[in-house]
């Protein structure tokens, strides 16, 4: 049993022996005949790439003649029409050139020509700056008067034509002016005072307080003065008590320390207790009480006027106003009618009725701060409105009123307008007698300080000059120059309410006597 096992192993081992070197050697022949296949394909596809490739490089080769060819053919093309262009050109440029040729020997010819007319015309000047020489020397013989006398002669006649020419054209003017615009003007001023009649009241520099009996004067002088003297010292007035009966005058030129003095007073004869102390606590309730009155009078003008948007210490400036007068006349009732006229002319002429009447009322707002402070009225009065921001046409229309600058606007000319009407109404302002009488005096300097005037005459409280000239000196064409020159030295010089008329009188007389 072992050894037929053994044989069988051993028949194993010698057939494994055998069959493994024969399995490899088939194995590589069958792998080299593979491969021999695998090569012959790759030679197989080679050939066949080769050919396609052949093929594809003819086909490209053929299409990129017939692309030649076609660029070829379009350059072709492009190249005669560009030729054909520029042979047009060509063509165009020599007609050119021969007509430029054309004008240039035509243009020779013509200044040829031009410079022949030239010398002929130079001749032709010399001649008559000859016969010219010749005639004037014999005007000159003929005369009697050398060139420069008849010029001179000329000159006088020209200038004496020329002045009454000049006085004809601003009668014609004046009187053109006076007609178109007389009627319109007296309508829109008559209108706007009708509708804003306002009453005026003279102010005084005293004022006059009741008492309730005559005991009460004693009592307000005190022991040995001293009340009276606490009141002057306090509120800066006089206290004027004399025979009259249960009155104390009270006299001051500032309104506004009247009116405390007044108010404080009167407080002191409700309350019955008078001495130092109580006078000096009875003044400040009066300044106080003034103070707010100031307040109510400035808002009460600025809504009446329906100005809006003033700052509050315009505000009390404007309500300082009711204590502050101007020739007699109440500055505040003023103002508002200033700014009432100046809102219905500009209304009527259909112009800025806001920046009119807000001009009108702060016009004057300087005289509230001139008694204090050093400078104008008018000056004042800019430099407060600068100072709150005011708008620049109102500021233009405040300092222009008297005046001192140009109106820029027709607003600032109606304030001028309005002013004049309010201040030269009849019994709105009072003048002093002196200031009346240097006015009139004034203004008959000015009248006979022009040469041919025998005789000027200040009338109408100087609402008129009438000057009597001279009829050998001054012609009538004259007349009208002087009484323009006599008006502008008046206007420049002279400061004065409302207008003033220049009356130049001529007349000739010739007299004789029958014997």
């Amino acid at each position: 049993m072992v050894q037929t096992v053994l044989i069988i192993i051993a028949t194993i081992l010698i057939s494994a022996a055998i069959f493994i070197p024969v399995g490899s050697i088939i194995r590589k022949k069958i792998a080299e005949s593979k491969i021999q296949s695998a090569e012959s394909e790759a030679r197989r596809l080679i050939e066949n790439v080769k050919i396609e490739a052949e093929n594809l490089k003819k086909e490209e080769l053929i299409k990129a003649k017939e692309e030649v060819l076609q660029i070829r053919n379009e350059l072709d093309q492009e190249m005669k029409e560009r030729r054909g262009d520029v042979q047009a050109q060509e063509r165009r440029l020599i007609q050119k050139e021969e007509n430029l040729e054309k004008r240039a020997t035509m243009y020779d010819g013509k200044e040829k020509e031009l410079e022949r007319k030239f010398a002929e015309n130079e001749q032709k000047r010399e001649e008559l700056e000859g016969l010219y020489n010749k005639e004037l020397e014999e005007l000159q013989r003929i005369s009697g008067l050398t060139q420069e006398q008849a010029k001179q002669q000329l000159l006088s006649e020209l200038d004496k034509e020329i002045t009454q020419e000049k006085a004809a054209m601003i009668r014609d003017l004046e009187a053109k002016a006076k007609e178109d615009a007389t009627k319109n003007a007296r309508e829109i001023v008559s209108f706007a005072i009708q509708k804003c009649a306002a009453d005026h009241t003279s102010e005084t520099t005293v004022s006059v307080v009741s008492l309730p009996n005559d005991e009460m004067k004693g009592r307000i002088i005190g022991r040995e003065g001293r009340n009276i003297k606490t009141l002057e010292t306090l509120t800066g007035i006089d206290l004027i008590i004399d025979d009259t009966p249960e009155a104390v005058i009270i006299s001051g030129f500032d309104p506004l320390r009247r009116e405390v003095a007044r108010i404080a007073i009167e407080k002191l004869i409700e309350d019955g207790r008078i001495h130092p102390a109580k006078i000096e606590e009875m003044v400040e309730k009066a300044k106080e009480e003034v103070a707010t009155i100031i307040k109510e009078e400035g808002e009460r003008a600025a809504l009446e006027t329906g100005v809006n948007n003033l700052h509050p210490d315009i505000i009390k400036l404007i309500g300082k106003l009711k204590y502050r007068t101007s020739y007699g006349q109440n500055v505040l009732n003023h103002s508002i009618e200033v700014s009432n006229l100046a809102r219905i002319m500009a209304e009527e002429l259909g112009i800025n009725s806001k920046i009119a009447r807000r001009a009108g009322l702060l016009h004057d707002i300087g005289k509230a701060l001139d008694h204090d402070m050093e400078g104008t009225h008018v000056e004042l009065g800019v430099e407060i409105l600068k100072k709150y921001k005011e708008n620049d046409t109102v500021i233009n229309a405040v300092e222009a009123h008297h005046g001192d600058v140009e109106p820029l606007t027709l607003e600032a000319i109606l304030v001028q307008a309005a002013d004049a009407i309010s201040a030269s109404r009849p019994g709105a302002r009072r003048e002093t007698l002196e200031s009346y009488i240097k006015r009139l005096e004034k203004l008959e300097e000015i009248a006979d300080s022009f040469e041919g005037v025998e005789k000027s005459f200040a009338i109408q409280a100087g609402r008129e000059v009438r000057l009597i000239v001279k009829p050998d000196k001054v012609s009538d064409s004259d007349m009208v120059v002087m009484a323009r020159e006599v008006a502008k030295k008046v206007e420049n010089e002279m400061e004065y309410p409302g207008q003033i008329k220049v009356n130049v009188i001529r007349e000739s007389r010739v007299i004789d006597y029958a014997k």
